[in-house]
C-alpha cells in the first residue's frame, strides 16, 4: 500500500505542534520559576539576524497551514503575526491544529503530481506536490520547530530530545 500525501503531512504537523506546545509550556514555567520576564524568552533569538521565538512558532504555523491549503486546494485561515505571549502562541498552535484537523484527506491525496507554486518577495518556486511536501514543506516546518526548541534550550529551559520528538 502506498503512503498517502495527507499521511505524510497533516498528521506530522499536528504531532509536531503537540510537542511544540509542550516545550512552550516548559519555557513559560521555566521563566516563572526563575523570575524571568516572559519577553526574555519570547523575544530571544539564536543569532541576531534570526527571528525570535514568537516568529519561529508563527512560521511553523504558516508552513503547516499553507501546506494543507496548497495541497488541498482550500483556503487557509488568515493569522496575523501578533502573538506576543506564551498564551497567544498556544492559541495560534491550537487554531492551526483545528484547521489541520478540518482538512479532508481526499482533498490532499492524489495531488502528488499537482503543480505547486510558492511565491516569495524575492523568488517563485515551482514543484510537484510530492516534491513540495518532502523537500520544502516538511523541512521548512521542522526548521522553525527546531529553532524554537533551540532558542528555549539555549536560554536554559530544561528540554531534551524526547520533548522535541513528543509522544511516540
Amino acid at each position: 500500500m502506498a503512503t498517502e500525501l495527507y499521511d505524510i503531512t497533516v498528521p506530522v504537523f499536528i504531532r509536531g505542534f503537540a510537542a511544540m506546545a509542550t516545550f512552550l509550556d516548559k519555557g513559560c514555567a521555566y521563566a516563572d520559576e526563575h523570575n524571568l520576564p516572559h519577553e526574555a524568552l519570547l523575544n530571544a533569538r539564536l543569532f541576531e539576524d534570526m527571528a525570535p521565538l514568537t516568529a519561529q512558532v508563527q512560521r511553523a504555523s504558516d508552513a503547516a497551514k499553507f501546506t494543507a491549503a496548497r495541497l488541498g486546494q482550500i483556503e487557509g485561515p488568515a493569522m496575523p503575526d501578533t502573538e506576543a505571549s506564551f498564551d497567544e502562541l498556544q492559541a495560534r498552535i491550537a487554531a492551526t491544529i483545528a484547521f489541520l484537523e478540518s482538512v479532508d484527506p481526499k482533498a490532499v491525496n492524489g495531488r502528488e503530481d499537482a503543480d505547486i507554486t510558492i511565491t516569495t518577495p524575492n523568488k517563485s518556486f515551482h514543484m510537484k506536490g510530492r516534491q513540495y511536501a518532502l523537500n520544502f514543506a516538511l523541512p521548512n516546518f521542522y526548521f522553525h520547530a527546531t529553532t524554537a526548541y533551540a532558542i528555549l534550550r539555549a536560554k536554559g529551559v530544561p528540554l531534551g530530545k524526547m520533548d522535541f520528538l513528543g509522544g511516540i
